[in-house]
């Protein structure tokens, strides 16, 4: 008994351990039309919070981590219509790696539409990363982060792949709601 609990919380270790990126080092899925215009990152003003006990960030260091794990994870679509993503980073928790307790995002993301000039989510998707299974004591505080902005970018793909399933986002078929918020000052 005492066995097959050591071999289970290996595996789920092995399992939380995953690199975000893995999956982009192998051929792109198609994402329908997607094209990346713009990706900009804000942060909650005057910054983030700070969840729990954590080490500090500033907004800089967030903004300059989701911005590069977005253009790595995005920039490798082809399609040929412009999309626009806007994230906000809310709120962060970065253990010391003497303090119990997981590292964690919050970020919320828009998606816009470049040729129809409107906001394709009436509301902000909010994009949550617990990291449970963590290996702390051999991370920095950078390599924390960086990890967290590659795992909410990776869940950022997840939710648009499954809204071009749902509702047709990125397809031939999309047909964008009467009621779609325009994008102020134009595309």
């Amino acid at each position: 008994m005492i066995r097959i609990a050591a071999v289970l919380l290996l595996a789920l270790g092995l399992v939380a351990c995953t690199d975000a990126t893995q999956d982009l080092t192998g051929p792109t899925e198609p994402m329908g039309n997607f094209l990346l215009g713009h990706a900009e990152v804000v942060t909650e003003k005057p910054a983030p919070s700070k969840l729990l006990v954590s080490r500090d960030a500033t907004p800089e260091e967030w903004i300059k981590a989701m911005d590069g794990a977005l253009e790595t994870r995005f920039r490798r679509f082809d399609g040929d219509s412009y999309y626009h993503l806007g994230v906000k980073v809310i709120a962060y928790s970065l253990p010391p790696p003497i303090v119990p307790g997981k590292s964690a995002l919050h970020v919320t993301a828009t998606i816009y539409d470049d040729a129809n000039c409107i906001k394709m989510n009436p509301k902000v998707h909010d994009v949550m990363v617990i990291q449970v299974f963590e290996t702390r004591l051999e991370l920095t505080r950078e390599e924390q982060m960086q990890r967290l902005a590659e795992t909410a970018a990776k869940d950022i793909e997840k939710w648009l792949r499954e809204k071009m399933e749902s509702d047709g986002w990125f397809t031939e078929d999309y047909k964008p709601a009467r009621n779609a918020p325009k994008i102020a000052g134009g595309c």
